[in-house]
């Protein structure tokens, strides 16, 4: 078991807020090509580095004014069982119950009060597990097996929504290559749907995450790094997939979270233009307006990290400044 370990430190600013704002008719939308129009406001401050030290390829939650960060990596050779907590109000990181075994790219979900861990990839040949877990905080001392996934449908690296009291997963990594699998979970009743519409193409590190009554998947690609998809899905339970404005920058490996009905698509890998390979950006694609907006680059660009959402704050613990492998203790906020 771990000792307790406490980080605090100050949320200091240090991108300022830039371009204008996001109101309508003010010319920062997506143009015809998909690319952003313009900038629009918002600011990164820094928080405390999490407290187990780099890691990648993680999972992240909120719930009660915590950030849960899940498993990861950091080695093709290093996982970590490891869950981490940062308490927004104290600014400060403290250790959770530990996994049942040590996981990467795991998909997590919140319900209600309790955090579910549906499906991850575990070992350095990223072999996809069904393992279903579930941890109410405050209530629960360790995670609960929940059963597994269907047979054929465990993989790693879904995009994760929930829609009402269902789990909904899309795409995701399995057997060294990407799926175009869609399925869903219902804590309540232990019930699996696996006969949901498939994507319109296979996606594996995409981000995505439910916005009302839809489920978005941005960007991902096909297994490779260099596969990189700018596409944005879109699903509503008992209709198709439909397709969105892409996404100004083509990338995977991003992390993401919803505010005030937009989804911020942050970070990613497979960027030829940097000597790293990977991106800065900060994108938010507006449900409503059916438009994209430019907002700060990431202090730190980063990839292979998750994502929570607080308060009205985008907090992004940990990943990777190095396409691959290059985990860092790094710990980002974005406020719009």
């Amino acid at each position: 078991m771990r000792a307790p370990l406490l980080l605090l430190v100050a949320i200091a600013l240090t991108t300022p807020a830039c371009g204008g704002d996001d109101g309508e008719g003010d010319g920062d939308g997506v143009g015809a090509d998909g690319g952003a129009d313009g900038a629009s406001a918002g600011a990164w401050a820094s928080a405390a580095p999490i407290g187990g030290g780099p890691i990648q390829e993680t999972a992240a939650v909120a719930l009660a004014g915590r950030i849960y960060v899940i498993g990861g990596l950091s080695s093709f050779a290093a996982f970590t069982d490891e869950v981490w907590v940062f308490d927004v109000a104290a600014g400060t990181w403290s250790p959770g119950p530990d996994l049942p075994r040590a996981v990467h790219h795991a998909n997590a979900a919140v319900v209600g009060d309790t955090i579910y861990v549906v499906g991850a990839l575990e070992g350095g040949a990223f072999t996809a597990i069904g393992d279903v877990w579930s941890y109410r905080p405050g209530v629960d001392a360790a995670w609960q097996p929940r059963g597994t996934m269907p047979a054929g449908t465990q993989r790693g690296s879904a995009v994760v929504g929930v829609i009402g009291d269902t789990i909904y997963l899309a795409g995701g990594l399995r057997g060294g290559a990407a799926v175009a699998d869609v399925s869903s979970y219902t804590p309540a009743t232990g019930a699996w749907d696996t006969t949901l519409p498939a994507l319109p193409a296979p996606r594996d590190h995409g981000c995505g995450a439910a916005i009302g009554d839809r489920l978005f998947v941005a960007g991902g690609r096909q297994a490779s790094i260099t596969s990189q998809a700018a596409t944005l899905f879109a699903y509503r339970p008992g209709a198709a997939w439909t397709e969105e404005a892409p996404m100004p920058t083509a990338r995977g490996g991003t992390a993401c979270g919803v505010i005030d009905g937009r989804l911020y698509v942050v970070g990613g890998e497979g960027n030829a233009a940097s000597p790293t390979g990977v991106f800065p950006q900060t994108e938010a694609y507006d449900a409503a307006a059916g438009r994209w907006t430019s907002h700060p680059p990431m202090p730190e660009p980063r990839h292979g990290m998750g994502a929570a959402v607080w308060d009205g704050a985008l907090y992004v613990p940990a990943g990777a400044t190095q396409q691959a492998i290059g985990p860092v203790a790094t710990h980002d906020v974005f406020r719009p």
